[in-house]
């Protein structure tokens, strides 16, 4: 629906539905801040007063979602995107197209039904994301191949008709193996466990019902968090290649589509909880500069099908050399971290700094060097005694990564080279701009004869080792 051209496009007919739920909260949360006074209020109003007050309280909630929505629009022009918001104070985001760096669409159950969509911008330099809620799902789609187009530097005048990128399919999650693999991750047991003991030992020794359910309640949510809640999350979890870089999408009731921006990857986490190593299973996670921490790539795959997606995210990237090339720390390190230092080590190679961590849970961070923004060394008064320190190396999305309990003349001589490495991955690192990945159009994927596969089954190119 088009306003006035000089204010833009306003969402969809049905966001003010979306927005009536302001006064009505604002409303429950005044009621809440003396809820004695409130709950002798409500005990003496009859069904006539209660009537009346729905009488006037839902049109009020109505009558504040339409004019929202009506103040609420967006405008494309060729340097930004500009979206207008605010009933009683104006706002006006204004969105330079050149630091877009991902446009995400999400689909929560109901949108599905209604035939809307959310759009989410992710900007360079912002923490939080802009959106536009609702569009409906072809406008959604329509606008985002749009900015993604101008973003890359395409003209103003055709970016319109650029439409959609292609993509091939390169790994999808089948749901038995995220059935069972969440089934041996082993968090959701410890927490229900934590639930059936923790309660019930309280309510035990203090003999209070209430102090009981003030403790379950938050353990109830993790479980559902670390269990069913992933589960829907992280169902048909699909990664496809385009030119705008790796595309996931994923989700049961709450379909959300995200994409990896080329070139915008910090470091990336492997981990490999103990009942997985027999099947050689892997949950890949990644840090983008702007983005959300612990973003997930992969939520279960097999270590050979991660290694070939990690390539197409860290091109040059060997998860196996990395492996490999992580060496122990010395055994002096026991008496800084009895027990828990064997799970410790450091490598490098020549794309990443790796570190890993952990015994019952093995946790591989790969950093490139390129991404590198400083080494630090640290090391406290019984590392000293012990002849031990620290190596931090810090990475370009408000994150490090530590390689622990080096000895200390190893770990001087890891600051000095790591340095020396992340200057020379600045100036040979390729460009960071959208549509500069390749990727194979629908017929030629079919002609590479690389059909969609599962999670457990990534073909390869002729001749190379990463799927097309």
């Amino acid at each position: 629906m088009v306003a006035d051209p000089a204010e833009g496009t306003r969402l969809h007919p049905i966001t003010p539905w979306r927005r009536a739920w302001a006064p009505i909260a604002g409303f429950a949360v005044f009621a809440a801040q003396d809820f004695n006074r409130t709950r002798e209020w409500i005990t003496q109003l009859t069904l006539g007063w209660l009537l009346v007050a729905f009488a006037v309280l839902l049109p009020v909630a109505a009558l504040y979602g339409f004019l929202s929505w009506w103040v609420t629009s967006y405008r494309v022009t060729d340097t930004e995107l500009r979206i207008r918001t605010g009933l009683l104070f104006r706002r006006v985001a204004h969105i330079r197209l050149d630091r877009i760096q991902a446009v995400d669409i999400t689909r929560p159950m109901l949108a599905r039904v209604a035939g809307v969509a959310k759009l989410k911008l992710d900007v360079v330099g912002t923490n939080s994301k802009d959106e536009l809620a609702f569009l409906g799902e072809a406008e959604a789609v329509a606008l985002r191949a749009e900015l993604l187009a101008r973003a890359a530097g395409i003209a103003p005048e055709s970016a319109p008709d650029a439409g959609e990128a292609p993509e091939s399919e390169l790994v999808r999650v089948a749901p038995r193996m995220l059935t069972v693999g969440l089934l041996l991750m082993g968090s959701g047991w410890g927490l229900l466990a934590a639930i059936l003991l923790g309660p019930v030992f309280l309510w035990s020794v203090t003999g209070s019902v209430g102090a009981a359910l003030v403790m379950a309640v938050p353990m109830v949510g993790g479980v559902w968090m670390s269990t069913i809640g992933r589960y829907l999350n992280e169902y048909d979890w699909k990664v496809a290649e385009s030119p705008d870089g790796l595309r996931l999408d994923h989700g049961l009731l709450d379909r959300e589509h995200a994409t990896v921006p080329p070139g915008r990857v910090q470091a990336v986490r492997v981990l490999q909880p103990r009942l997985w190593r027999s099947r050689d299973w892997v949950r890949v996670e990644l840090s983008v500069a702007g983005g959300d921490a612990g973003s997930l790539l992969l939520p279960v795959a097999e270590r050979a099908v991660a290694a070939q997606v990690l390539a197409r995210v860290l091109p040059g990237v060997d998860l196996a050399e990395a492996a490999a090339a992580a060496t122990p720390v010395s055994r002096r390190a026991r008496w800084a971290v009895p027990l828990w230092w064997r799970g410790y080590r450091h490598g490098v190679t020549d794309a990443v700094f790796v570190t890993r961590q952990g015994l019952l849970c093995r946790e591989m961070t790969l950093v490139p060097h390129a991404k590198v923004q400083s080494v630090r060394r640290t090391q406290g008064p019984w590392m000293r005694r012990l002849g031990l320190a620290d190596v931090h190396v810090d990475h370009g999305a408000n994150g490090a990564t530590t390689a622990r309990l080096r000895t200390a003349g190893e770990a001087s001589e890891i600051v000095t080279a790591q340095a020396e490495r992340s200057r020379t991955g600045r100036r040979t690192a390729g460009p960071e701009r959208w549509l500069t990945a390749p990727a194979l159009t629908a017929p030629e994927s079919a002609a590479a004869g690389t059909p969609p596969t599962d999670a457990g089954h990534a073909p390869a190119a002729p001749g190379h080792s990463t799927p097309s």
